[in-house]
């Protein structure tokens, strides 16, 4: 591919990356719609050969190029698989990739990329196309998101933070984990520390001591403890918690991902932004941003007790009757 192919100006965008089912395709449409109100012209490319529905107005769809379903009926592999060969396939041939993104360089991107976890943490075509797209001059900012209701159960977010400390390391790119579906959070159980415990990742022997009261796992803590050790040692892992029909928590992401990838608002974006939330203008803080979404999302203490109680009632109510 010659010099002269390759994008002469800075484009900048989003790399919306996680595990399947952690939102990136709601993800990806409430940005589009977000940074549209705001004067952003937004391009949405769909990277994931296995999403047949796509929500947003999408501008580049990796579907025109090559199907998991094509590749799995034609060479007999399976899902997993066969994400794995269309990454190759599209790393083979970019030069396509490169026309189509072409028509839409005056253009914010958000790339919705596949969900399989291995693609980012072992494979590397994902890592090698991404690396073509920075030599191209686009300046991007890798958005991982992972299942907030994870943080109630702690063998699951010890999982979760070895998951995006290693995909940290693979992408290789400015990085903004967020703990995605905020409403959902207590959906699974309960949360035994306050929300910026989870967003922040302070103290973890904290979950060891939660860990150890497992039967399961009590015999597994001095391997749990290695990988506490290896998270803290690198101390690279924070999270920024969404819900995309959140405003606020909207803004919180889209300023991350901005200051990581180097993007300046135009006067008239900040116009916009200012007039659209109707907020002071100050500095963000991670502690307030994870006090908010305590408050929003996370029942507190006492709301916990007055529903068992309620609850305990109920069935001795129950019990009378009967």
């Amino acid at each position: 591919m010659s010099e002269a192919s390759r994008p002469l100006t800075v484009i900048f965008g989003q790399i919306v990356i996680g595990p399947p089912g952690s939102g990136k395709t709601t993800y990806c449409l409430g940005m589009q719609e977000f940074l549209s109100k705001l004067g952003r012209k937004v391009a949405v490319v769909n990277l994931d050969p296995a999403n047949d529905l796509i929500p947003y107005q999408c501008c580049v769809d990796i579907g025109e190029l090559v199907k998991l379903d094509d590749v799995m009926d034609g060479l007999g592999l399976g899902p997993n698989g066969g994400l794995i060969y269309c990454m190759e396939y599209l790393e083979e041939n970019l030069d396509w990739l490169l026309d189509k993104l072409e028509q839409f360089k005056d253009c914010y991107f958000l790339f919705d990329c596949p969900g399989q976890v291995e693609l980012y943490t072992h494979n590397c075509s994902v890592r090698n196309i991404l690396a073509q797209l920075t030599k191209w001059n686009f300046r991007l900012t890798a958005v991982h998101l992972v299942d907030s209701h994870y943080c109630t159960d702690p063998a699951k977010f010890i999982s979760i933070l070895c998951t995006s400390l290693s995909t940290m390391l693979q992408v290789e790119l400015p990085h903004v984990n967020i703990l995605s579906k905020m409403d959902l959070i207590e959906q699974f159980g309960k949360l035994a520390f306050n929300l910026d415990y989870y967003t922040e990742v302070l103290d973890l022997s904290y979950l060891l001591d939660h860990l150890a009261k497992d039967p399961f796992f009590k015999s597994f803590r001095r391997l749990n403890k290695k990988l506490v050790e290896v998270i803290e040692d690198y101390s690279l892992v924070s999270f920024i918690p969404l819900n995309v029909q959140d405003k606020e928590t909207m803004k919180h992401v889209m300023r991350a991902v901005d200051k990581a990838n180097g993007y300046c608002f135009g006067e008239s974006e900040q116009r916009t932004l200012e007039a659209m939330m109707s907020a002071a203008v100050g500095a963000d803080f991670q502690f307030t941003m994870s006090m908010d979404a305590q408050e929003k999302y996370v029942k507190s203490t006492e709301e916990n007790v007055e529903e068992e109680l309620m609850q305990l009632s109920h069935a001795r109510t129950d019990f009378n009757t009967t």
